[in-house]
């Protein structure tokens, strides 16, 4: 398919009720269509990988032709050049999960934008690199426990930010890191204790949150079936 013809589908599939109740869940784009994204998964499936394609479709500024080129974009062959450039233009919270979800975490660069992006003062890059930490403790089967541990002086160090879409990531890298597996989960709880200690409430949300689902009857008894 072409850009052009990519277009014209998302203009026959547009729902513009849909566009407006976006805003209710903090999906501001400047321009979307409304299409929800187990439409453009199914796009992207249909389509299938190309590189060349999704650069082309990331140059039209709306909600779906970002999403789709996250979708259907080739990781070998991103540089950390575009990744740079793509986390720019985060504005929204969804388009940066979904970046971080479908593309950035397969590349080569995930670990390490991981922790440069944990220190930006830009909201959506701090959101991007707790994303990632949490996108890698579920998708990198492989990695040993010592890939994860260097995360945790970053997540205590970022606990205190009250944005929210800074301490929900932060939130969420302790969680899914704290599930991986027995000897993480320990870590990940200890982590939290030594957050909710911090002055800040932010930071307490953080700690009582994750220790609630990482103490939970049923996250131990997974952990245990492992």
């Amino acid at each position: 398919m072409t850009v052009e013809e990519i277009i014209a589908e998302f203009e026959s599939l547009a729902d513009p009720a849909s566009r407006a109740g976006m805003a209710r869940f903090g999906i501001t784009p400047d321009k979307a269509y409304g299409i929800r994204i187990p439409v453009l998964r199914a796009m992207a499936k249909r389509m299938g990988r190309n590189h060349a394609l999704a650069r082309a479709l990331w140059q039209h500024d709306t909600r779906e032709t970002r999403i789709l080129s996250s979708l259907i974009d080739e990781p070998d062959k991103v540089s950390e050049k575009q990744i740079e450039s793509m986390a720019n233009a985060f504005t929204y919270w969804e388009l940066c999960d979904a970046c971080c979800m479908n593309l950035f975490e397969k590349t080569p660069f995930a670990w390490a934008k991981a922790v440069a992006w944990s220190a930006r003062l830009e909201e959506t890059h701090k959101r991007a690199g707790f994303v990632l930490m949490a996108r890698l403790a579920v998708s990198d089967k492989k990695a040993p426990d010592t890939a994860f541990e260097p995360f945790f002086p970053l997540i205590e160090r970022e606990a205190h930010d009250p944005r929210n879409l800074v301490k929900k990531g932060v939130n969420w890298a302790l969680r899914q890191i704290g599930k991986r597996n027995t000897a993480l989960n320990k870590q990940a709880m200890a982590c939290a204790e030594r957050i909710s200690k911090q002055e800040s409430g932010a930071a307490r949300w953080v700690a009582a949150d994750a220790l609630r689902e990482l103490r939970s009857p049923a996250v131990q008894q997974r952990l245990k079936n492992r």
